[in-house]
């Protein structure tokens, strides 16, 4: 149809036509898409519109032309928001929280909830957090929580151990063990209210990069800053995705439309206080099997820094190519460099030091 205005061939039409098209078939659109049709309008300061934004938007592809007319348009979004909307089922109710949740721009929330088809679903968070509470301890183990004073701790192939910190899976593997069943509790609830929204609106790629990230940051920060201890539970990865996204509500405080979210950042906070300040205490009580010490609280701050790092900014570009963020790239190096030089450190610091590490298991 748009090729009737654009005799020419010339993958654009003027502004006018293209208002004069919505006008005739606006009614045939999605409210939603019609409203950002109408902003990409209003904001092409050329007076053309291309016709491949236009395919773009109606098959729920944003492309970087697209994306730069809203972001330099100068309509405000006038029609009704989303939150005021009625007659909406359950699913679209949940969907619609998730997005006020997660996104604090309005034409981001109602773009994420047209095109949003559960296809596939949060499935990472989830599996990760089954995986965690039953694979190990409780089908090998015969125990949901595998407790630091089990007989078992120290003999498993999961943990990471600094006199094993050659077998490099334990650097990742270490996630699936927790100290106590408060600790499993805590980073489930966690993982599932704030991952699963997360992953609802920006994927499982994302996502998982950022949870496996903040893993590995937290094995090898101990590896370096607390080189005696081990590490179990899956705070690294739990804090790094709880971390952006707290963050991300601060830089975007009023545009962020969830509900009561002062209250929820106050609680969430108080959570990992209470969680940090239990493995902090944890970490130097007396062991029950000296010479080992207790796990290390180190993994925390390592999932913190990633959060407020690389998460923030992966959270912060809902839906655009992070190949185009100069500041992603900036931290994705920074980090790349902390892992290289955690490894070399494993490789001669311990040599050099002349630690007197604690015995294998």
């Amino acid at each position: 149809l748009l090729s009737q205005f654009d005799p020419d061939n010339t993958g654009y039409i003027s502004t006018e036509k293209f208002r004069s098209l919505l006008q005739r078939h606006g009614s045939e659109l999605d409210p939603h898409k019609l409203e950002v049709l109408l902003a990409l309008a209003d904001s092409n300061s050329e007076g053309r519109i291309c016709y491949q934004d236009f395919v773009n938007l109606m098959s729920n592809k944003r492309s970087n032309s697209f994306r730069q007319a809203i972001l330099q348009g100068n309509r405000r979004l006038c029609s009704k928001a989303l939150l005021e909307e009625t007659g909406l089922s359950l699913s679209q109710r949940l969907i619609r929280h998730v997005a006020y949740e997660t996104l604090p721009r309005e034409i981001d929330r109602k773009w994420y909830y047209d095109s949003y088809t559960c296809c596939p679903p949060p499935w990472f968070m989830i599996t990760i957090t089954i995986v965690a509470f039953f694979l190990y301890n409780g089908v090998v183990l015969d125990r949901y929580v595998l407790q630091v004073s089990h007989p078992l701790y120290l003999k498993n192939a999961l943990l990471y151990h600094p006199q094993l910190r050659a077998q490099a899976w334990r650097y990742l593997t270490y996630i699936f063990m927790h100290a106590g069943i408060e600790h499993l509790g805590l980073n489930v609830v966690l993982q599932l209210l704030v991952g699963v929204p997360l992953e609802m609106v920006h994927g499982a790629a994302r996502i998982s990069f950022v949870y496996i990230a903040g893993v590995v940051a937290g094995s090898l920060a101990v590896s370096v800053a607390d080189m005696t201890a081990p590490v179990v539970g899956s705070s690294g990865g739990v804090y790094a995705l709880v971390s952006a996204h707290l963050a991300n509500i601060v830089m975007n405080w009023s545009g962020m439309k969830c509900q009561f979210k002062l209250l929820r950042m106050a609680v969430a906070l108080i959570c990992m206080s209470f969680e940090f300040g239990r493995a902090v205490w944890l970490r130097f009580h007396p062991s029950a099997y000296p010479p080992c010490p207790h796990p290390s609280f180190m993994a925390h701050l390592g999932g913190v820094m990633v959060g407020i790092t690389l998460g923030v900014i992966i959270l912060r570009n809902y839906e655009q190519r992070l190949q185009d963020q100069t500041l992603w790239w900036i931290f994705l190096s920074i980090y790349v460099i902390f892992v290289l030089f955690a490894i070399f450190w494993n490789i001669f610091a311990y040599s050099l030091l002349d630690l007197k590490l604690p015995p294998p298991p």
